[in-house]
């Protein structure tokens, strides 16, 4: 995909801006930081206690995982290059599986940061080291020195989610479509794009845009969220009035096929936390209930959802308290 047959290069209002530039890379800095492993006993030590002292980030990983051997080397690059900003621990799953199932990671690898004993941040698959480097210095501060063009490209990106964000969804259409001209295979651009293709209501135009990708972005954390996304957009659709869905709820609260089916339309509306709430009232009712399928439900959602974002925190966080209460 060439920067002149970027599919991206249109905004939803105009002509998108590809005036970023992006300069030589400094050197890094040496420095080392705590690389260790740990098993279920000694994580409250190694992490939840740790975390109280600084940011500790745990990678759950498998020996047979392709993505986590692309990930490893370069997690312990970026934290060695860190001046101990933050640690690293990394837990085998599959000699230590129950932390992940009880945290509801699915996929691997998977990164999160606890702070304060608490899981404060994270980011799933095999990400660039310019994206690494970003939630590092988003959880330690930034390091030292200046113009490193993965820097600026992690910034550009970060402006450009903001603005998603706060609804601007031409300006973010701008700066994703920059780093596509810059990086036309730049993942974290390309699902951007996509969601602000969802946004301005161009679902079908978002699907056709991550049809046929490479199996380098195919595979992507982050555009296979934006696929998810689609996915509960297209199922959403077919699920009823949430009107009616609200009025037999008032009716019948403990039914819970419709709570469900409301949750999932709360959530293609952007109200994730009470989408979240609807799956963790079913599951407090009856946990049995399809197989415990709003637990998976809300699994889902935390893939798309993506680890950082508040809802799925505060979702988590309730999720865990009803697992191990």
């Amino acid at each position: 995909m060439s920067g002149s047959n970027n599919p991206y290069n249109a905004s939803f209002g105009g002509q998108m801006s590809a005036s970023a530039s992006f300069g030589a890379a400094p050197a890094a800095s040496g420095g080392a930081s705590p690389i260790k492993d740990t098993t279920t006993a000694n994580f409250a030590k190694d992490v939840i206690e740790e975390s109280r002292n600084q940011p500790v980030l745990v990678d759950f990983w498998a020996p047979w995982c392709g993505p986590c051997k692309q990930l490893t080397p370069v997690l312990e690059k970026v934290i060695n290059e860190a001046n101990g900003r933050v640690k690293l621990v990394k837990m085998n799953i599959d000699d230590h599986p129950s932390v992940a199932g009880q945290l509801g990671i699915q996929s691997i690898p998977a990164v999160i940061a606890f702070v304060d004993g608490r899981p404060a941040d994270g980011f799933m698959g095999a990400v660039p080291e310019s994206q690494v480097r970003e939630f590092i210095d988003r959880l330690g501060g930034p390091a030292d020195g200046a113009g490193d063009p993965a820097a600026e490209i992690a910034a550009v990106l970060e402006e450009a989610t903001g603005l998603l964000a706060g609804g601007d969804i031409n300006g973010a259409a701008e700066l994703f479509g920059a780093v596509l001209q810059a990086d036309p295979e730049n993942a974290k651009a390309l699902a951007g794009m996509a969601e602000c293709m969802i946004a301005a209501g161009q679902s079908q135009r978002a699907r056709e845009a991550l049809t046929d990708l490479p199996e380098t972005l195919a595979s992507d954390a982050g555009i296979q969220a934006v696929v998810k996304k689609l996915d509960q957009i297209e199922e959403a659709r077919k699920l009823g009035d949430p009107v009616a869905l609200e009025q037999e709820l008032a009716a019948n609260p403990d039914n819970h096929e419709q709570r469900v089916k409301l949750a999932k339309i709360r959530n293609v509306e952007g109200k994730r936390d009470e989408a979240a709430e609807h799956l963790l009232t079913v599951m407090r009712r009856d946990r049995a209930f399809d197989d415990d399928g709003a637990r998976r439900q809300l699994l889902e959602f935390f893939e798309v959802w993506g680890p950082k974002d508040p809802a799925t925190i505060a979702a988590r966080r309730k999720l865990s308290s009803i697992l191990f209460s």
